[in-house]
């Protein structure tokens, strides 16, 4: 009896942490995650609890009690699965030059795949309840005392369960290896301190079928495990937290420099009126040659860019809103690439998109998401050494379930690991000259898209930017 309320107060300890956090910190799938890992643990000390309780409760009742907490450890493998899915999901995590694992990564961690986890889980459990899966309990004693305890009397399909269990841990060995490629380095502690614990948990849970040492080892692991994740969870969210209020510091220098922007728009605004008028007048030339006739079309579509995004930053400035409608994605990046082949031509770049799908096309605004490649294509073509026999950029256009993800690759020199984290950070440049504006702008504007921007990978011989944008977008 002392040993049951022992156990299931220890139990108790994963979902004390877990509530107490939850208060803490803002609703977020990966913390109701975490919750719900902490909630099937403390599940399955219970369970375990009512098997030491031999002199307050008879063996039917011990049985079906225990039958109704075995809920928790069933169902504590597609909890697991669903802590790594928000994680992996909800911080665009990729992994580092093994593009045959990102595709199994993305394969695996799918909406489809999480319902299929629960339909067999919610099968394993139903066989439990099944002379299939336990006939019943019965009475045994710890050799070296006089503890008293019941212990399951398994059926023909008990393997099944074990199966189950097990497939678990194979889960947390792959889930370990990968973390091991994540290029994020806060998000790779996170998973890999997550996926060594819940392991530990679970194969000191192996020690229950031993009442020798299963009262020890199993609550020892459930201490353990408790205190650690959520530990590590905290950490993650102070590191949120700490880049979120770097990122509000880095704001308010933002809405300094925006108090000039105003009278920048106005001064475009005439500059491109001024270069349409002198345009018109040369274009009436009827002695203009084709190429001359051809610069002078460049130009025109150059100010219609330049007079709409003016119209836009000066929208957002006083809105402080985006108008959003159905574009396609394919025709955008090329209209970006026409409207860049300056820059190309300069520095003597070749272009390649490899569009997948003749049209794809999601809920955008088209002159921002036009300039987010221009600007791309501009650094790419800037970054690429004058001896580089090599001098390309190529562009992958690709759909991941509801999003768009769109592959950029250039022959630049690359970036510093070291420095992936702050490249979107205004103000920072590799460049003399430069304004540190450009890919915090696109960052924003990918932002500003419910999208994201990462560094996939990026070495002396070029670098490897992944867009994510969903499909439906948002109007708000």
């Amino acid at each position: 009896m002392i040993v049951g309320l022992l156990i299931c107060a220890i139990g108790l300890i994963p979902i004390v942490l877990a509530f107490s956090v939850n208060k803490i910190y803002k609703k977020s799938n990966l913390t109701l995650g975490i919750t719900l890992l902490m909630v099937m643990i403390s599940g399955w000390q219970q369970g375990i609890g009512v098997l030491y309780f031999t002199a307050l409760l008879d063996e039917q009742s011990a049985f079906w009690l225990f039958r109704i907490l075995r809920f928790a450890p069933t169902y504590s493998v597609p909890a697991t699965f669903f802590v790594a899915y928000c994680t992996i999901k909800s911080f665009s995590v990729t992994l580092k030059n093994d593009s045959i694992l990102n595709r199994v990564v993305n394969y695996i961690f799918t909406k489809k795949m999480m319902i299929a986890l629960i339909i067999w889980t919610s099968f394993v459990y139903f066989i439990s309840w099944t002379d299939f899966g336990m006939k019943g309990l019965e009475t045994r004693r710890i050799s070296t005392s006089d503890i008293e305890f019941y212990f399951p009397i398994y059926g023909e399909m008990a393997a099944l369960y074990v199966f189950h269990m097990a497939s678990l841990i194979i889960f947390l060995l792959f889930l370990f290896y990968i973390s091991t490629k994540i290029r994020n380095t806060n998000i790779r502690s996170f998973l890999k301190q997550f996926s060594m614990y819940t392991l530990l948990l679970f194969l000191l849970g192996l020690f229950n079928f031993n009442p020798e040492t299963g009262i020890i080892m199993g609550s020892l692991g459930v201490i353990i495990f408790s205190i650690m994740v959520m530990f590590e969870f905290i950490k993650l969210n102070a590191i949120i937290e700490f880049n979120y209020y770097q990122l509000r510091e880095r704001q308010k220098k933002l809405d300094f420099t925006g108090n000039f922007v105003g009278s920048l728009i106005h001064e475009m605004k005439n500059t491109s009126t001024i270069i349409r008028g002198f345009s018109k007048l040369i274009m009436e030339d009827k002695e203009l040659t084709k190429m001359q006739q051809g610069a002078l079309d460049m130009i025109y579509k150059a100010t219609d860019q330049l007079e709409q995004l003016s119209f836009n930053f000066n929208e957002y400035i006083i809105h402080s809103k985006m108008s959003f409608r159905t574009e396609n994605i394919v025709s955008i990046i090329r209209d970006s690439i026409e409207l860049s082949s300056e820059f190309t031509k300069q520095n003597n770049i070749e272009i390649e998109l490899i569009d997948s799908y003749k049209s794809l096309k999601a809920f955008v605004n088209k002159s921002y998401l036009q300039q987010v490649f221009i600007n791309l294509i501009k650094n790419s073509s800037e970054a690429t050494p004058p001896g580089r026999e090599e001098r390309k950029i190529t562009i992958l256009t690709n759909m991941n379930e509801d999003y768009i993800v769109i592959d950029f690759f250039d022959t630049g020199k690359g970036i510093p690991e070291s420095d992936w984290d702050h490249i979107f950070d205004p103000f920072v440049s590799s460049k003399d000259d430069g304004t540190g504006m450009g890919l915090p702008f696109v960052k924003k504007i990918i932002f500003e898209h419910r999208g994201d921007i990462v560094v996939v990978d990026s070495t002396s011989l070029g670098t490897h930017f992944k867009i994510i944008i969903p499909q439906l977008g948002s109007d708000t």
